[in-house]
């Protein structure tokens, strides 16, 4: 399983048309189009699950500048999440 990292979408996009884009290149597991948590909107990016690393390779060398929309798409593996501190720092000191 590889997670791909795709950036540059136009604010259009959904997670089919990301899907139809890759399942070119072998079986896709899961899209995720990020969002706004307040607007719901896209926020331009979205990540790509797919179940075969090799076929995942090929995506992304393909993919990485192509048009779409319009716009280039920026496409690579994408890094782990980073580990966020918890609690919200607003809140901190008020006591």
């Amino acid at each position: 399983m590889k997670n791909i990292f795709v950036g540059n979408l136009d604010f259009a996009a959904t997670e089919s048309s990301v899907k139809s884009l890759f399942d070119a290149y072998g079986n896709v597991e899961r899209v995720s189009v990020v969002t706004d948590r307040d607007t719901g909107r896209s926020r331009g990016f979205a990540f790509v699950e797919m179940t075969d690393a090799g076929e995942a390779d090929q995506a992304i060398a393909a993919l990485n500048g192509s048009n779409l929309d319009g716009r280039a798409l920026n496409v690579n593996e994408a890094r782990p999440k980073m580990e966020r501190s918890g609690g919200d720092r607003r809140r901190e000191n008020r006591w």
